[in-house]
């Protein structure tokens, strides 16, 4: 994947005008290739690792050894910079670093287009 992929957009399931599940079933094959939730509702339970990097940083075996609680870590990333997230070990979007009652999580901001071989 390059770093020029167009962010793909999210479609907003909670939207009003989003059809209701029971008017999924009647759906025509038109819309076959637009994807709802609903349509993947035979993967929700297949467990996945969900990464959030927030930077990346190479040093010797020798300096690892030497870290201890308080110690800075120099990554490759400015702040404010987006974090990438990945799945199951494959880049699928960036994000920021948000806080959300005393914990950290991320927010999506950008999706990655996925490249087909």
């Amino acid at each position: 994947m390059s770093d020029n992929d167009s962010p793909v957009p999210l479609p907003d399931l909670n939207a009003a005008d989003a059809p209701a599940l029971d008017d999924l079933a009647a759906s025509t094959e038109d819309d076959a290739g637009t994807r709802i939730a609903a349509d993947l509702e035979a993967v929700f339970d297949v467990p996945v690792q969900v990464s959030a990097v927030l930077g990346r940083s190479k040093m010797d075996v020798a300096d690892l050894l030497k870290l201890g609680p308080g110690t800075v870590l120099e990554l490759d990333r400015r702040v404010g910079e987006a974090i990438d997230i990945y799945v199951n070990n494959r880049l699928v979007a960036r994000g920021e670093v948000v806080l959300v009652e005393d914990k950290l999580g991320v927010t999506m901001t950008e999706i990655i287009k996925a490249e087909r071989a």
